[in-house]
């Protein structure tokens, strides 16, 4: 790379060229669509769509709020407005427009487009509908509430970003650095980043992908864009500082931190590329990026890093932008690293035993983890589509904007008219209106219920609660384990449900059917790969399960805080359930990024044991050369996390919050103290590898 440095940085400016002109196409590539494949909530979906030209999820509600006693006059002026608003809203067509109090009155308007495509018409529908005079109206519905979450989103997202994330990211890397050289991570980044959204459009051109994965790519990769040069610039800085020529020091940096880096970065691709099997479309995608990002992001640092290092990282430290006393202090302060591991080491069990207390006493609140499909509640109640949603609960309950809907296939035209088949679809609201969860039953033989050749019926059942709640959840189980088989259709009809509670219950079982066979894959694939990486077969179990335990006390905390109500304490959300993919997100990020500091940690402690050192000393000297950077690099990751916790919507709090409490627990408790009381404890035990796994693994065997 030294040799070819202007070839190397030749070519990387026309990737990075020709990748941004393609990843400037991308988001009209990525979509908010949200599917559920395989699952009877999809097929009801499919079924509403081709048969009754609607979808549950492109519905708008809306709702018109007049005086006591108005209603009556109101019905027809809003019948009209309604119809104009149709007129501006693709495939859609007034289905009912009803008085549900002596004062509220509600249009419903279907389509057959999803809320990604619906949501772009919500401006038109409002301007369409117009007002009316002595009442209030808003435009609601899912669509129109992920409308008036978007400008939302990107305030949030902006506000944690440019003025948290990144001031405090600068700070920290001015401080660390203490030169013009952390300007390094930000060239990485500047040709990681886009690289990889690049690839990534490529595959948005055959995938649907989310509009977040570019957040996501850009997250990961900045975090993994500062981790890979403080570790390979401190180490030139080492190298340099012990007499070597710049080449000399770009090479041995290779030899050393450059090894540590492809395999971080391949426990990162592999922690982030679990998420590409979830049956789940929205998270393949996101593991596509993840997959992506640490990938490139390796080649990166292999061939950009080392002309960078060559080029650039002397003359940069040449610009102190910290006063040379306060280096020269900090230098000195490295013992810091090396007084804490011989203080930890000098009691070993009694640190070991504590940290492990602690951080399974902060996991145990999992146990009572809830997770749901998410919440209205933990929106901005501000927004026009809440408020009338709002309106809408009040008067009909919780599940009104997402009632359950339950699709009657009689397996041939005009079979909704058989006499067995209607008894039986009696059988099924009778038992529909007696469950304690359901509010209202909606039925007529109307176009709005019956297809348009009779093979098809819907029944639609609004519920008191949200469709995500547990109660809602409950009356899944009892809709398809009860209510449905008791109404005792004839042999040969379907019937599927589908609507609100329904799809919340299908991914959920979608996600957690999956997922612990998938972490199980991540956790062995994991260990061989660090098998190899630290030639040892007890240090990548020991790093494995120090980062289950760090995840599960992440878990815990996330429990607590939210649930338990630390959350309202502090200004944020307080909500009995975390949303569903949270969960699964935290583990594969923090996952990945853990065994980033491990593999840096390890990495550098199996070098000084190679060296000769005694394992004791080993262990000090590896903590005092990465501990700094282990510790910077995970404050940033931190206040990057933050800031999604600094945001207004609850879903972002409980994932900004969940991998902050992560990363900050990793680069403390668990590699500051777990690692070296354990590493001490295990003594020659940690560098065993027999002869016949050596083999397998084609590295040198470690024999007690």
């Amino acid at each position: 790379m030294i040799r070819l440095r202007w070839l190397v940085a030749g070519t990387w400016l026309v990737i990075v060229a020709a990748a941004l002109v393609a990843a400037a196409g991308l988001p009209d590539l990525l979509t908010n669509r949200f599917t559920l494949p395989g699952s009877d909530s999809h097929r009801v979906e499919q079924i509403l769509e081709e048969h009754f030209g609607q979808r549950t999820t492109g519905s708008v509600a809306v709702v018109v709020l007049g005086t006591d006693g108005s209603a009556e006059r109101l019905v027809p002026l809003v019948r009209t407005a309604a119809e104009r608003a149709s007129a501006v809203y693709p495939t859609s067509k007034v289905a009912a427009v009803q008085a549900l109090s002596t004062d509220l009155v509600v249009a419903t308007i279907v389509s057959k487009l999803e809320p990604a495509d619906a949501k772009g018409h919500i401006d038109d529908m409002r301007r369409a509908f117009g007002s009316i005079d002595g009442a209030e109206v808003f435009v609601s519905g899912q669509a129109a509430i992920e409308h008036d979450l978007d400008p939302v989103f990107a305030d949030d997202l902006k506000v944690g970003e440019l003025y948290i994330a990144i001031p405090i990211a600068l700070l920290i890397l001015v401080f660390v650095f203490g030169s013009l050289a952390f300007v390094l991570p930000f060239l990485f980044a500047a040709a990681a980043i886009p690289t990889t959204l690049g690839i990534v459009w490529i595959f948005a051109n055959f995938m649907e992908l989310s509009v977040y994965l570019q957040n996501l790519v850009m997250l990961i990769g900045f975090g993994i864009a500062v981790d890979y040069s403080l570790l390979m610039v401190y180490r030139f800085r080492e190298e340099i500082n012990a007499g070597r020529n710049r080449a000399d020091a770009v090479v041995r940096t290779m030899e050393t931190a450059g090894r540590a880096v492809v395999f971080s970065g391949t426990a990162v691709g592999i922690g982030l590329a679990m998420m590409l099997a979830m049956p789940l479309p929205f998270m393949r995608g996101f593991g596509l990026g993840g997959l992506i990002i640490p990938l490139v992001s390796v080649v990166c640092a292999l061939t950009l890093l080392p002309v960078l290092l060559y080029l650039l990282a002397s003359r940069l430290d040449r610009v102190r932008l910290v006063p040379a006393r306060i280096l020269a202090r900090r230098e000195a302060e490295s013992n810091f690293w090396t007084t804490l591991a011989d203080r930890v080491m000098r009691r070993p069990l009694l640190v070991a035993s504590l940290t492990t207390a602690a951080l399974i006493a902060l996991a145990l609140p999992t146990l009572t983890l809830e997770v749901g499909p998410g919440s209205n509640n933990g929106v901005p109640q501000n927004l026009e589509g809440v408020r009338g949603l709002n309106l809408l609960t009040a008067a009909v309950g919780d599940g009104a904007v997402a009632p359950a809907i339950v699709v009657v296939d009689t397996g041939r035209a005009g079979g909704s008219g058989d006499p067995a088949a209607r008894q039986a679809f009696a059988r099924l609201a009778s038992g529909l209106a007696a469950d304690p969860e359901i509010s209202r039953v909606d039925f007529q033989v109307s176009p709005q219920y019956i297809s348009s050749d009779g093979r098809y019926a819907r029944i639609d059942a609004v519920g008191r609660s949200e469709y995500g709640t547990p109660q809602a959840l409950a009356f899944v189980d009892r809709l398809r384990g009860d209510i449905i088989p008791a109404a005792a259709f004839p042999p040969g009809v379907e019937v599927l449900a589908g609507g609100g509670p329904p799809a919340g219950a299908d991914f959920l079982d979608l996600t957690y059917g999956s997922f612990p066979w998938l972490v199980l894959a991540v956790l062995v694939l994991t260990y061989f790969l660090l098998l190899r990486a630290f030639r040892s077969i007890v240090l990548p179990l020991k790093a494995i399960v120090m980062n289950i335990l760090s995840i599960g006390a992440a878990y815990g905390m996330l429990t607590m805080f939210f649930k338990w109500g630390g959350a309202e304490a502090v200004g944020l959300i307080s909500y009995d359930q975390i949303e569903g993919w949270i969960p699964v997100f935290i583990f594969a990020m923090v996952f990945g990024l853990s065994m980033d500091y491990e593999v840096f940690l390890v990495s550098r402690i199996r070098e000084e044991w190679d060296a000769g050192r005694p394992n004791d000393e080993a262990v000090a000297v590896g903590l005092a050369k990465t501990g700094r950077i282990v510790t910077a690099a995970g404050l940033i990751m931190f206040a990057a996390f933050m800031g999604f916790v600094a945001g207004s919507i609850l879903g972002l709090q409980q994932f900004g919050f969940g991998l902050a409490a992560a990363i900050i627990l990793d680069v403390t408790i668990v590699r500051a103290l777990l690692v070296p009381s354990t590493m001490a404890l295990f003594g020659r035990w940690n560098w065993w590898l027999p002869a016949r796994v050596a083999r397998v693994f084609r590295v040198r065997p470690s024999p007690l």
